[in-house]
């Protein structure tokens, strides 16, 4: 039965749990109690890792040419984009990250940032490692909202799928917030394969991660204690061939 109008907070409850499931939706409901807390001092981030296979093909088979994707070199090359932590990029291109950017003739539509050797997290005190030499990292995969829907998510993957296995890279790993489903479902219809989760909770210099990977529970105060979590794709098969998705993404 459809809820009233009168009672929008139940209505908004009621679709969280449509879309998040009950957990994540808990866990969204404190992540936005904790953003109440004055200073920005206290934040909840919870993530899913994913391995995406790379592998020889096309995903768009020709179509979305006129989105053109190349690498930018140097931060001072970067149109205006998306609001990042402040630092957060030019973080990036120390590590030696590689950015790939979508331009149609609007401009910059969307970009995405690869690193061949594991990465720094962003947005909590964290390490990400690639055991096999075979793995990428990829991170920040960020599309215009007006254009979210098309190509360009298709058209910056099939390009990263390239350049990655032009280096004898086979899986992109790379972490998604449990509470973007959109994100989710468009890393699934390319097909994924689960790696693990972890929640992260920050309250001023505090942090508590608990993760279904080792070292499973960490609490630091101090910004150089930073948990690690390791990542191994050696035991996932090799595909031949790119599924060809772009079929269920529009024109």
């Amino acid at each position: 039965m459809a809820l009233s109008p009168q009672f929008p907070l139940l209505q908004r409850l009621a679709a969280s749990v449509a879309q998040l499931g009950w957990r994540d939706s808990a866990w969204l409901a404190v992540a936005r109690l904790l953003e109440c807390v004055p200073g920005g001092r206290c934040a909840l981030y919870r993530y899913q890792f994913v391995a995406q296979a790379v592998a020889p093909g096309s995903l768009c088979r020709g179509r979305g040419q006129s989105i053109a994707v190349t690498p930018c070199l140097a931060e001072a090359d970067l149109p205006p984009g998306p609001e990042r932590r402040p630092g957060a990029l030019r973080e990036r291109y120390r590590q030696g990250a590689q950015c790939l950017l979508a331009r149609d003739k609007s401009g910059m539509v969307g970009w995405i940032w690869l690193l061949r050797h594991g990465c720094q997290e962003d947005e909590v005190r964290a390490r990400y490692a690639l055991a096999s030499n075979q793995s990428s990292w990829d991170l920040d995969v960020w599309v215009q909202p007006e254009q979210r829907g098309g190509l360009v998510f298709a058209r910056l993957w099939e390009e990263a799928n390239a350049v990655l296995y032009a280096q004898g890279v086979r899986w992109s790993c790379s972490r998604i917030s449990r509470f973007n489903r959109a994100s989710l479902g468009a890393h699934a219809r390319l097909g994924t394969h689960a790696l693990g989760t972890a929640t992260f909770i920050r309250c001023g210099r505090w942090q508590w991660m608990a993760s279904s990977l080792p070292p499973y529970v960490h609490l630091s105060r101090r910004p150089d204690d930073i948990p690690c979590l390791a990542f191994d794709t050696s035991s996932l098969p090799h595909y031949p061939s790119l599924e060809l998705t772009c079929r269920i993404l529009k024109q």
